[in-house]
């Protein structure tokens, strides 16, 4: 019998698994992954931002979570030695326009905390990033850059010394929830568990599912985000970070420019649909998963809302000059042969049946699990804290 069962080795489940064990080290938590490895989707696939706290709504979850996760994360790298880089970044509106939502976005900045935030003009703007165009920008110094796998890789390390189980290559096929106790069957292992935790990430939904009776009113819809690399003879046209001012009624940031920790420089990345949950390329086609989303009503509200946006996307996944002209908008120095194919990620982003893309944080809770359904960008940033507010949701149990 074990205390507390975790679903998920990506950042969110580590960062919960290593709080409850830090809070109360008695208890037996064990943490089911079922790759080979941590961080193998979701938290392994993005790139590699350290996010301020500036974009998201004040009281939020996900402002609440971003500002202290932010602390939680440095204090942590701090101790662990895991390395990285406060760069700070510039948001920049390319169109008079988008001015508007700038100091919507300059707003919310203070509101949330942040300090040292300054307004700027175009000369201001290329004094941080000389091959940047735009008409005014933000710049935000407390962003910064990391690697998540080794900050994951760090979490087992705290968390195995704490004495925390983390088993690979084990994959959940079945939970049945009981009065006193749940069993969790991967396809190595039965389980007996006190309580379960759910931190599946891009199959959330799935196990949510699986732990109650009636519907939980939502599924995630993977959005496949592919990325260019700059070729290294152009690096010099980026410094640091550069964001577009984004679009407020849809959860994506945008295309911008990403100095990596290890070196290099990433653009992108854009939002298409995945035709598969771990769909990290064009190929890679689920037809049952594609289905179960094609034929979600939320997603078909989406679909009818946002159309025209999604074929612009679906048109910069197929066009490398498309893509390049929307790079061109920030730094129209850049040339579709500067750009070299990189990697992509997929995120997992709860829809309710309304049509509502979540854009919060959402946990939901049945007399044996945890459900952490929803939990995109910044969740790498906010795992820490993210994990703690779970961590007292379990530790209220025992």
């Amino acid at each position: 019998m074990t205390d507390v069962t975790i679903i998920g080795g990506g950042i969110v489940g580590l960062a919960t698994a290593l709080q409850i064990k830090q809070q109360q080290p008695a208890l037996s938590v064990v943490v089911l992954e079922k790759e080979n490895r941590v961080a193998a989707h979701q938290t392994g696939h993005n790139s590699g931002v350290i996010h301020s706290g500036l974009y998201y709504k004040p009281g939020s979850l996900k402002a609440t979570n971003c500002i202290e996760g932010y602390r939680m994360l440095l204090d942590f790298c701090d101790h662990e030695n895991v390395p990285y880089d406060l760069c700070g970044k510039i948001v920049v509106a390319t169109k008079p326009e988008e001015a508007s939502q700038l100091d919507t976005l300059y707003e919310r900045g203070q509101q949330n905390g942040l300090a040292g935030l300054r307004r700027l003009n175009l000369p201001a703007l290329r004094e941080i990033e000389p091959h940047v165009n735009g008409v005014a920008g933000i710049f935000v110094p407390q962003t910064g850059i990391i690697d998540y796998t080794e900050v994951c890789q760090a979490y087992v390390r705290v968390f195995e010394r704490l004495g925390g189980e983390i088993h690979y290559n084990e994959k959940v096929e079945q939970l049945t929830p009981g009065n006193s106790m749940s069993v969790v069957v991967t396809n190595k292992a039965r389980y007996e568990t006190k309580l379960v935790v759910n931190c599946a990430g891009l199959y959330s939904d799935k196990i949510a599912q699986l732990t109650q009776r009636e519907p939980i009113g939502l599924q995630i819809v993977p959005f496949r985000g592919e990325y260019f690399k700059i070729k290294p003879e152009k690096h010099y046209l980026v410094k640091n970070l550069i964001y577009p001012v984004p679009d407020p009624n849809f959860p994506f940031l945008g295309v911008h420019f990403t100095r990596m920790i290890h070196g290099g420089v990433e653009a992108g990345p854009n939002a298409v649909l995945a035709f598969g949950r771990e769909g990290y390329k064009k190929s890679d086609v689920n037809v049952r998963e594609l289905f179960e989303t094609l034929a979600w009503p939320g997603f078909q509200k989406v679909a009818a809302k946002y159309w025209q946006m999604g074929l612009g996307e679906m048109y910069r996944s197929f066009s490398k000059s498309a893509f390049t002209k929307a790079l061109q908008e920030l730094i129209p120095e850049v040339q579709e042969a500067d750009l070299i194919e990189g990697g992509a990620g997929v995120r997992a982003q709860a829809c309710d049946r309304t049509g509502g893309l979540l854009d919060d944080f959402s946990i939901i809770e049945t007399d044996r699990a945890v459900n952490v359904c929803n939990a995109p960008s910044p969740a790498a940033t906010s795992s820490l804290s993210i994990g703690k507010t779970v961590a007292e949701k379990v530790l209220k149990r025992f």
